[in-house]
Formats: structure tokens, sequence, C-alpha cells
């Protein structure tokens, strides 16, 4: 009974997750595949391993085999990493449906909401990370920092000089910076008209 109980709650979440979460903030449809397989594969593997007596740390190691096997593919972001984890989680955690009846249930629904509340759209909806090249040389930090607010027209609030070429006169920064409330608002203004266009075709 907990096995069947746990089975469904599992489903649910992923589904939630999946579809009603990751979907409709990334719209990656090759990902939603790979998190709905993935999760069902452990949870299926797990619930073997629990139900043959392997034990909880043959499941654990094979957590952690598979995150390093799909942590080497620069295919997807850090956004995209934290949906992995916690699909590959839910299936484990689901797989070995511990005692009471009510915790993989339990532990499905708050992995979902707490990142349904992390990757909020309007939690730090100011904030941006770009990967820009410069066409000239900085290397004194306050420099850099004037002429990428100039450019960017906002608030830098971090920077990590990727390359410093004094030759080819380049500079190729990673850079996090805060956008002001107009360019926020216009921004936003965007997504809806393009929301809004994706709904009407």
């Amino acid at each position: 009974m907990t096995l069947l109980v746990a089975v469904a709650a599992d489903l649910v979440a992923i589904a939630v997750l999946a579809f009603g979460v990751y979907y409709r903030r990334h719209f990656r449809r090759d990902l939603v595949l790979s998190y709905v397989a993935l999760n069902v594969g452990i949870m299926a593997v797990a619930g073997l391993l629990s139900g043959g007596g392997a034990g909880v740390g043959l499941g654990m190691g094979l957590f952690g085999i598979l995150s390093i096997i799909r942590l080497r593919s620069d295919a997807i972001t850090q956004e995209e990493v934290a949906y992995y984890f916690v699909a590959l989680a839910m299936g484990l955690v689901n797989g070995l449906h511990p005692e009471p009846i009510w915790v993989a249930p339990a532990i499905s629904a708050g992995l979902v909401a707490i990142l349904f509340l992390a990757d909020h759209p309007r939690f730090a909806h100011r904030t941006r990370r770009q990967l820009i090249t410069l066409d000239r040389a900085y290397p004194q930090e306050p420099e850099l920092r004037a002429a990428l607010e100039r450019t960017l027209g906002a608030e830098v609030l971090h920077m990590a000089v990727a390359e410093l070429d004094l030759v080819r006169d380049l500079t190729v920064v990673d850079v996090r910076f805060r956008i002001g409330m107009h360019s926020a608002a216009t921004s936003a203004d965007g997504e809806l008209t393009q929301s809004f266009a994706q709904q009407v075709r």
C-alpha cells in the first residue's frame, strides 16, 4: 500500500514539476522528457533495490553516479540543474517509500513547492547575467565597471574577467547587473505581449 501511494505521489509531483512549473517558465520540451524519464526510472530502480534488500546505500550510490554523468553536459543551465536534482531526489524518495505512508508524498510536495518559489519570475526579477565582449582592453577594474554600466545602462553587481587581450584590444567579462525599474517594466511588458501573441496563435 505504501508503495502504491508513493508511486501515485511521484507521478503527480513530477507532472506538476515538469509540465506545470518548468515548461511554463523555461519552454524546453527535451528537458521535460528528460526529467520525467529520469524520475520514473530512478523510482523504478529504487523500488526494486528497496524490495531486494540492497539498501539505501546502493540507492545513494546510484544517485551520485547519475549526477556526475549528467552534469558533464554543458547543454543545461544552473536553473535546469536544480530541476534535474529535484526530479532525481523525488524518484529516489518515492522508490524507497519510507514509512509512515505520508512521508514520501509530503517530501515530494515540499520539493515541488520549494522549487516553485525559488524559481518564481518575481524573485530577483531585475537581476541579469551576461557574458559580454568589449572591443577594448580594460586592465583597471574601475574603468571596466564604468564601461559596463554605460553599455548596459544598469548597476553592475559583480563582474569576473574571463579574458583580457591587450594585443587584440578586447575584454570578455562575466557580469551580473541590476536593471532599472523602467527597463524592468519594459521587459515585463514585452514578455506579456509575447505571451499574449502566443495565446492568440
